[in-house]
């Protein structure tokens, strides 16, 4: 039997494309192909598709990926929720994270990558590319291996969950910006990330930050 993928893209060509490459891969087919994120939610509600997969766009009227993967990995939580995206902010890809997705992939995907990310997903629970992987969180560390933080270095590190600048983190610490420049340089040296999205990854998956 198949493995059941949902296509969430607002471009109907690109959807469409992305659905036939998915089609093309041995073990995995397309179980619907939706234009925002409200469509796929009511889709979930009214149990028209069962996906083990969703790939899901960020950007996207009416109800964008970062709020429609919120509502299904709290409602759904056995649906992996990969994005697909040409985004490369860091903001927005630590949205995405924080809202529950799986990975973050570029749209202009090949289909070997794709197959790879999908049976990894299913496998690993999550995936990343590597240039994803290299640009977020250098490697991983095992989650019995001890990191000794500081607790000012954790209060940092939920701050840096957040939408807020670095100043104005400094702000809500009462530190100068200089003092929480050294907090992050440590905080990524202890860690073996590479920047903040590595951060916000890191605290996730080691429960320093919950996901609402």
């Amino acid at each position: 039997m198949k493995h059941k993928v949902t296509i969430v893209d607002d471009h109907t060509l690109l959807s469409q494309a992305i659905g036939n490459l998915v089609d093309g891969l041995d073990d995995f087919e397309t179980n619907g192909i939706f234009k925002n994120g409200q469509e796929v939610v009511d889709a979930l509600k009214e149990k028209k598709i069962n996906p083990e997969i969703i790939l899901m766009d960020v950007r996207m009227p009416v109800m964008d990926g970062i709020e429609a993967t919120r509502i299904i990995t709290k409602t759904y939580p056995k649906i992996l929720v990969l994005a697909l995206s040409v985004e490369t902010e860091e903001r927005t890809i630590i949205q995405m994270l924080k809202a529950g997705a799986k990975g973050y992939l570029s749209k202009d995907i090949r289909k070997e990558l794709l197959y790879q990310a999908l049976t990894g997903t299913l496998k690993e629970g999550f995936f990343h590319t590597q240039n994803v992987t290299d640009a977020l969180i250098g490697s991983l560390k095992s989650k019995n291996e001890v990191v000794e933080l500081k607790e000012k270095e954790i209060d940092f590190i939920k701050l840096a969950c957040s939408d807020l600048t670095y100043k104005e983190i400094a702000d809500k610490m009462n530190l100068s910006p200089k003092t929480i420049d050294n907090y992050r340089d440590s905080v990524f040296t202890k860690l073996n990330v590479k920047n903040r999205v590595g951060l916000v990854l890191f605290a996730i998956k080691h429960g320093i930050y919950e996901l609402e």
